[in-house]
C-alpha cells in the first residue's frame, strides 16, 4: 500500500520521516492503512458507544446514534436509506458476547488476539484479572481519553497467539522508542502525579492477567514503562460515527433547492441540540498503532491529514497540498485552534506532549516573535494542559 510514500531514517534526533515517492496532488489519498493493533477506549465503551470490538465500526444505526446522543428516543431521521449500518451482518463472540460488525472481524480478532483475551462466562465477574485491570485503568484515566491499557493487552495477546512471535515483537519495536527520562515524562503525562504508584499497580495487574515468559521484559518495571510510553507516543486516535456517515451521505444527495435547505437546517439544528446534551463526545473513540502514520512528523503547516471516512479503523492519509516526489509528508499533532496560537504556545504543547520543539517553516518564520503568550491566549492556556497525548481525535 505504501506506493506513494515510504518511511526513511532522517537523524537520531528526529528519527524517521515519511516521504513522497512520486508527485501527489492536493486531495489525493496518499495511503490507506490498517493498524497493527487497536482498541476502543474503556469509558467510551462503558457509556454505550457501541463499536465493533475489532475494527471500531459504529454498530448503532444513525438514528439510534442520534437518539442516544440527544437523550430522545422519539427522534426520526429523514432519508434512513442513507444509513450504512448493516445489522444483519453483526455477530457476537459465542463465548463472551462481545459484538463484531461482521464475520470477518470476528474471525480476524480470534486469529490475532481474542483467544487470549476472551472472558467467556467471566465477562461480568469483577474478580477476573482482566476486569480488575480494566477497572483500575478507568479509575486512573478519565475522559477525555487518550489511551487504553487494552491496546497493550492486545499487543501481548497478539504475541502470545502468534506462531512467529519474533515477527510481532519486531513489528512493535519499530515504533518510536524514547529514553528512560522521556518515557517517564510521557507516563507522568498519562497518569498524573501519582504515576509511580499507579504504574506499579497497573504492572502487577497486567502481569497477573497476561504474563508470558516470551515477553518477560515487557512485565519488568522498565519494560512495562517502555510499552506504556510507546503506546502514549505512537497511539493515533480513531473516531467512528454512523451519524456522521449518514450526514456525509445526505450531503451528497442531489435534492431540489428547497428540500436541500430544509435538510441542511435539520442537520445543523440536530448537531446544536446534541452538543447541548452530549458535549464534544460524539464518536466511538479508541486508538491504534499504525506503522506508516507513526512515521509522519509534525508540522504547524501540515501538507497531509488523517481521517477515518470508512467508519472503521482504516486510516486515510490525504494530501492537503500538492506534494512533490522526495518531499516530506507531515501531519499536525495540534488541532486547528492550537495551530492558530503563537509559536511559544504551540511549542509548549508539543514539548509537554511529544517532547520536541518544532522547527517547521512557520515556527522558523516566527522565531523572533516574543516568547510570551498573548493575553487572549492566557485564558485558553488551562485547556492545553491536558492536550491530547496523541494526535487529535480525528473528526470523521
Amino acid at each position: 500500500a505504501g506506493a506513494a510514500a515510504e518511511a526513511r531514517f532522517i537523524s537520531s534526533a528526529k528519527g524517521k520521516g515519511l516521504f513522497a515517492t512520486k508527485n501527489i496532488r492536493k486531495g489525493e489519498t496518499v495511503f490507506v492503512e490498517r493498524p497493527v493493533v487497536s482498541s476502543q477506549f474503556l469509558w467510551n465503551a462503558l457509556y454505550s458507544y457501541r463499536a465493533c470490538d475489532h475494527c471500531l465500526r459504529a454498530l448503532e444505526t444513525a438514528e439510534e446514534n442520534a437518539q442516544r446522543l440527544l437523550g430522545k428516543s422519539s427522534l426520526v431521521l429523514p432519508h434512513p436509506e442513507q444509513c450504512s449500518i448493516r445489522k444483519d451482518l453483526h455477530q457476537q463472540c459465542p463465548r463472551c458476547q462481545v459484538m463484531y460488525c461482521s464475520a470477518e472481524c470476528r474471525q480476524a480478532a480470534l486469529e490475532q488476539y481474542h483467544q487470549v483475551l476472551c472472558l467467556g462466562p467471566s465477562r461480568d465477574d469483577p474478580t477476573h484479572p482482566l476486569n480488575k485491570l480494566q477497572e483500575a485503568w478507568r479509575n486512573m484515566h478519565y475522559p477525555p481519553e487518550t489511551s487504553s491499557i487494552m491496546l497493550m493487552a492486545r499487543m501481548v495477546a497478539t504475541v502470545k497467539q502468534a506462531k512467529d512471535k519474533e515477527w510481532w515483537i519486531k513489528a512493535f519495536s519499530q515504533f518510536c522508542n524514547k529514553t528512560a527520562n522521556e518515557e517517564e515524562e510521557i507516563v507522568h503525562k498519562l497518569l498524573g502525579d501519582k504515576f509511580k504508584g499507579q504504574l506499579e499497580l497497573l504492572r502487577l495487574l497486567f502481569t497477573e492477567a497476561l504474563y508470558d515468559e516470551h515477553l518477560s521484559r515487557w512485565f519488568t518495571p522498565e519494560g512495562f514503562r517502555s510499552l506504556f510510553a510507546l503506546v502514549g507516543t505512537n497511539g493515533q486516535g480513531i473516531g467512528t460515527s454512523s451519524l456522521s456517515q449518514w450526514v456525509h451521505a445526505c450531503d451528497a444527495l442531489d435534492l431540489p433547492m428547497l428540500q436541500r435547505e430544509e435538510l441542511d437546517a435539520f442537520i445543523d439544528q440536530l448537531y446544536k441540540d446534541i452538543e447541548k446534551e452530549s458535549g464534544e463526545f460524539l464518536n466511538c473513540e479508541g486508538s491504534g498503532l499504525y506503522v506508516l502514520q507513526s512515521c509522519c512528523n509534525h508540522s504547524c503547516i501540515p501538507n497531509a491529514e488523517t481521517s477515518f471516512p470508512e467508519n472503521n479503523f482504516l486510516l486515510h492519509l490525504t494530501a492537503l497540498e500538492d506534494i512533490e516526489a522526495g518531499e516530506e509528508i507531515c501531519i499536525s499533532y495540534l488541532d486547528c485552534c492550537q495551530r492558530e496560537r503563537s509559536r511559544h504556545s504551540r511549542n509548549k504543547i508539543l514539548r509537554e506532549n511529544y517532547l520536541f520543539t518544532c522547527s517547521c517553516p512557520k515556527c522558523l518564520a516566527q522565531a523572533d516573535d516574543a516568547d510570551v503568550t498573548s493575553d487572549e491566549e492566557e485564558e485558553g492556556e488551562g485547556e492545553t494542559d491536558d492536550a491530547e497525548l496523541e494526535d487529535e481525535m480525528t473528526d470523521v
